[in-house]
């Protein structure tokens, strides 16, 4: 299963109709304590971040996780807007293994997913 950590409804949407495509199982979380939760409950093969979604704050979620051995080892990937060098480098220290900006994100969609099922 893969979590989107995601309220930005096109991405979402974009990212609900590729999973579907490809038949992978997804969940969508829309706040820290539903990501973590969700993590802690079942722990995701990937979990994807809206970087600059201020509601979700992402940043504070990865910090979260990368500080909980249970969780540490989740791979994460989030996308950002490519001039936002201030949140690109933020996410970097607070631990996230990939960061693209958001037309890679969208180009790369499939293959992102496809790397987030389990064999």
């Amino acid at each position: 299963m893969i979590l989107a950590v995601v309220d930005d409804l096109m991405f979402a949407s974009k990212i609900r109709s590729a999973a579907t495509h490809l038949g992978v199982r997804l969940a969508f979380a829309r706040s820290a304590e539903a990501a973590l939760a969700e993590m802690r409950k079942s722990a995701p093969t990937l979990v994807i971040f809206d970087l600059n979604s201020p509601r979700t704050n992402p940043i504070a979620i990865v910090t979260a996780m990368k500080a909980e051995p249970a969780l540490a080892s989740i791979p994460t990937l989030g996308f950002v807007s490519h001039v936002d060098t201030s949140t690109i480098d933020a996410a970097r220290q607070a631990g996230m293994d990939e960061v693209l900006a958001r037309s890679a994100f969208t180009a790369q969609l499939g293959e992102i997913l496809g790397r987030g099922q389990r064999p």
